[in-house]
């Protein structure tokens, strides 16, 4: 992009939104709202952890902590829907696969009653397979990052 182009803009993006870019739906669904997304550029989301998630129950009874799997799969929606929306395919059904993650660390707990702020930009973008990396942060600090690669795909045929 030159320096007189901007890119475009999007958001906020409300959960409705969300979902006509991705589809995962309760209780898989990970991101609530886009709070901006900058076409061909990065995604900030938000996750807003309550203890009504159902893993709670199990992980761990007396000390929730949410699953370090599910932050890189919330980093990985934020992703799809940056993905899905600089490719104008949103409502196109596409869906986006995981195909690689690399360099994940976890640096701190996430606990119930916190937003958790989803911040991804491309590393590569081309029509098939993204590159992508991911930092996931509450209150400013980092909980957890990820570098992974995304496939753009059709649904299986019914």
């Amino acid at each position: 992009m030159s320096e007189t182009e901007t890119a475009a803009v999007l958001g906020p993006l409300d959960v409705t939104r969300v979902m006509a870019a991705i589809p995962h739906r309760y209780p898989m669904l990970l991101v609530d709202r886009v709070e901006e997304l900058v076409l061909d550029t990065s995604i900030r989301a938000v996750k807003a952890v309550t203890i009504n998630e159902g893993f709670f129950q199990g992980h761990y009874p007396g000390r929730p902590i949410m699953p370090g799997v599910l932050i890189v799969e919330a980093l990985a929606q934020a992703a799809g829907v940056l993905a899905v929306e600089s490719l104008g395919l949103a409502n196109s059904g596409k869906l986006v696969y995981f195909m690689t993650i690399d360099g994940v660390k976890f640096r701190k707990p996430v606990e119930p009653g916190v937003l958790l702020h989803l911040e991804v930009q491309f590393v590569q973008k081309r029509t098939r397979a993204c590159k992508f990396a991911g930092v996931a942060k509450i209150d400013g600090a980092v909980v957890a990052e990820a570098n992974f690669t995304a496939m753009i795909a059709d649904p299986p045929a019914a």
